[in-house]
């Protein structure tokens, strides 16, 4: 695979004296915390969570004591937990990944973004200039019209007249993994977002995905579909796509599909309610009385899907903007409103989604070798999701980016 320009002119950059210096990780020990563990269904009590270089070195349980040369930081009985991930998301900026850390969100999946501002964005947080998230590229939409995205890459040029053809397919799978992205969103009907728009119609027929799906492939990089509509749907399930993203009109027969095959669904039930509401990512009257009825078909959706065993997952959907009403932590209280345990809610914010991204191996538990990724809750989650939507503090691969404790003035 060839170097992109942008890896080039990153590690230029950060060759250059004249750039920050890189974070350096230190030695932590979390004491007087409880651990909320959403795979045994467990809070361990009073345990001390050490961190090195990073990641995890050791849980141990009844012991506040920390070990020498570890920054000691007291919870003073708050609630520790893995940190949220956000499995569909549009963050193409410094200011909206610090917004993003500051809701508890220490990994994000890109589902496009204009200009491969995601990879740059994966780049400096891989080279330790940046805390995080840690960013899962999509690069440039898979779409038949790339509008202004054209402007991403000189090699896109080719592709102005529209990417339909299998030609034309193929070239910008293959420019998206030159570029760096790690997953490829293309979509099987067209927007929710925008008031011109029908969410059910389909875009890509199941020949033109397995194309997508097919040339990905090629390079282990798998496939997201945006898809509303159920026809869409089917045809991305059928084709091979990981995971279908909003989904409201799916059908029984394409849940039972999804669950046969193993795909994953991110139905980001936020953004639908968002649609709803004025301000937010979206302030539009045909967009409001669009998701109106939308939002009662999302959650009858996300109840059939989760009846038949269709792994769901946490997307807000959002670009974190200065502006955006949009977290992972309401997409957790949404699903427990929906009738999902709090612990179901939380393993979809952690566990499953890196079983979606496919780095279950190294984050999305607290546990020995695992990235240091933990969120601080200022009360306990289990009895009540909602508080997960006040993070106190967050640590993002080792290195503490928002710490509001202690609150109590010191003697």
């Amino acid at each position: 695979m060839k170097k992109s320009i942008l890896t080039i002119v990153l590690a230029f950059v950060f060759s250059s004296p004249l750039w920050a210096q890189q974070l350096e990780h230190k030695n932590y020990a979390f004491v007087n915390g409880h651990l909320v563990d959403q795979e045994s269904e467990e809070i361990v009590k009073n345990a001390m969570i050490l961190v090195s270089e990073g990641k995890i070195e050791r849980i141990i349980r009844g012991e506040n004591q920390a070990p020498e040369g570890y920054n000691s930081i007291d919870l003073d009985g708050k609630y520790i937990l893995s940190g949220f991930m956000d499995a569909h998301t549009h963050l193409s900026s410094m200011s909206a990944a610090e917004r993003a850390l500051h809701s508890g969100v220490t990994t994000v999946r890109s589902s496009s973004v204009s200009y491969f501002q995601d990879v740059a964005i994966k780049n400096l947080v891989d080279n330790n200039y940046l805390a995080g998230p840690d960013m899962i590229p999509a690069g440039i939409f898979v779409t038949p019209d790339l509008g202004e995205s054209i402007l991403a890459d000189p090699e896109l040029a080719s592709l102005f007249n529209g990417v339909t053809s299998e030609e034309a397919l193929r070239k910008l799978v293959r420019v998206n993994v030159e570029r760096g992205a790690m997953f490829i969103k293309t979509r099987g009907t067209e927007r929710a977002g925008l008031p011109n728009t029908d969410p059910r119609k389909q875009t890509y027929s199941q020949e033109q995905l397995k194309v997508v799906v097919d040339e990905a492939a090629k390079y282990d990089v798998p496939i997201q579909i945006h898809a509303h509509g159920d026809e869409g749907s089917y045809a991305a399930v059928r084709a091979g796509a990981r995971s279908i993203e909003h989904g409201t009109y799916l059908s029984e027969q394409t849940l039972k599909l999804m669950a046969e095959k193993g795909t994953f669904f991110v139905p980001t039930f936020s953004t639908v309610y968002d649609l709803t509401q004025p301000g937010g990512d979206y302030d539009n009257p045909i967009l409001r009385n669009r998701g109106r009825h939308m939002l009662p078909e999302l959650e009858e959706t996300v109840k059939k899907a989760r009846e038949l065993g269709v792994t769901i997952v946490t997307g807000a959907d959002t670009g974190y903007g200065p502006n955006s009403l949009t977290r992972v932590s309401h997409e957790m209280t949404f699903f427990v409103e929906m009738g999902f345990s709090p612990f179901e809610a939380l393993r979809a914010a952690t566990t499953d989604a890196a079983r979606l991204l496919q780095i279950d191996d190294k984050t999305g538990q607290i546990a020995p070798g695992f990235e240091a990724d933990l969120v601080v809750l200022n009360s306990n989650p289990i009895e009540d999701i909602k508080s997960t939507q006040d993070v106190i503090l967050v640590m993002s691969n080792g290195h503490l980016v928002l710490n509001r404790l202690p609150y109590r003035l010191k003697e």
